[in-house]
This record gives C-alpha cells, sequence and structure tokens, in this order.
C-alpha cells in the first residue's frame, strides 16, 4: 500500500489514494472518492463517493467531504469546518439528485467550524476565516469572516494580509515572500516574484 492507513480507518475497496498521504483514525473513504499524493485526512473524517481531493491538501479532525465537494491541490480544512451538498435539506423529502456542486481552489484555507453552503467556488488562496459561513463565491485571495461570511481584505499565498483596500487600483509586495500582487477594481491578481 503506498499511503499509510491506520487500522482503526475504512477504505471502502475502489477508492483510490495517492502515495505518500496518510489516512488517520476512524477515517471513512468511500468507494468512488479520489484522493490525490500526500494527503492527510485527520481523525474521523468522512470522505463521500463523488469526492475528488487533489495533491497535497490538509483535511484535519472531524471534517465530512460530501458527494459533489472537490478539493483543489494544497487546501486547507481546518477542525470540524462544514461542507454541505444539499441547499434545502429535509428527512421526508429525497433530494440527492439536486446536489450542488462546491469547488475549493488551489491553495485556499477553510477556517475551523467555518460552514460552506453548497454550489459556491471558492477562489485560488482564499482565506476563509474560523467560523464564517460562507454562502456565495469567494474571489481569489479573499479574506472572509462572519455569518453570513463578508470580505475584509486580501490574503498572500504565504498566508499574511495584504495592506490593501477592498477595491482600486493599487499593487503591493508581500513582506514575506516577496511576491508581488495587483489590485484592479475588485480582483487581485499575483504578477510575480520579487526575491
Amino acid at each position: 500500500m503506498p499511503y499509510y492507513q491506520h487500522p482503526s480507518a475504512i477504505v471502502d475497496d475502489g477508492a483510490q489514494i495517492g502515495e505518500d498521504s496518510r489516512v488517520w483514525h476512524f477515517v471513512h473513504v468511500c468507494s468512488g472518492a479520489r484522493i490525490g499524493r500526500g494527503v492527510s485526512l485527520g481523525q474521523n473524517v468522512f470522505v463521500g463517493n463523488r469526492v475528488v481531493i487533489r495533491d497535497h491538501c490538509k483535511v484535519q479532525n472531524n471534517v465530512s467531504v460530501y458527494d459533489n465537494v472537490t478539493l483543489e491541490e494544497g487546501v486547507f480544512c481546518g477542525p470540524s469546518m462544514v461542507f454541505t451538498n444539499v441547499y434545502n435539506p429535509r428527512s421526508l423529502i429525497e433530494r440527492k439528485d439536486q446536489y450542488r456542486d462546491t469547488l475549493v481552489k488551489k491553495g485556499a484555507t477553510l477556517g475551523a467550524n467555518c460552514t460552506i453552503v453548497c454550489g459556491v467556488t471558492i477562489g485560488e488562496y482564499a482565506f476563509v476565516g474560523a467560523g464564517a459561513v460562507i454562502n456565495k463565491d469567494v474571489p481569489a485571495y479573499a479574506l472572509m469572516v462572519g455569518v453570513p461570511a463578508r470580505q475584509i481584505g486580501w490574503m498572500s499565498q504565504f498566508g499574511e494580509q495584504l495592506d490593501l483596500p477592498l477595491k482600486g487600483e493599487r499593487e503591493v509586495t508581500c513582506p514575506n515572500s516577496g511576491a508581488r500582487y495587483v489590485l484592479t477594481g475588485n480582483s487581485l491578481i499575483k504578477v510575480d516574484v520579487c526575491k
């Protein structure tokens, strides 16, 4: 087996798990899941059938990654954060044909106890604060907090808040990495690395 699986974990036949991944205590990975290389699934994680988790993601303890969720490379899911896949669930009404896709793009951070309401896209390197509730798309590099979440700033790929307004025309350099970012209107892009 090219990955580590704790004896208490259950990996159903057919699940794909890349090399150097770690499947810790009491994890359940369903048969249709596709998990990349170098992924860490913390204690008590559940991974559904129609889930894609790309390389080098970290899914912390007590997270359920339900059907129709895709995590691109390097996504961090904090402890006990929540995904959903039905927008208006009812116990007495079957809605499995109404699952909404959720996409979390490369390098994004989802803080502890946050909730991601299904059907949204979270942009590259966005940062969702602990306890926030995301119910709409999140721009790349955006810093989101609150219930419902609102944008309060911008984050670098390094994970540091950048000194920028929410909108405008500005350029800034990350003091830790030297990477240069350009704000145009209400979108931020990384343009190069200075050092």
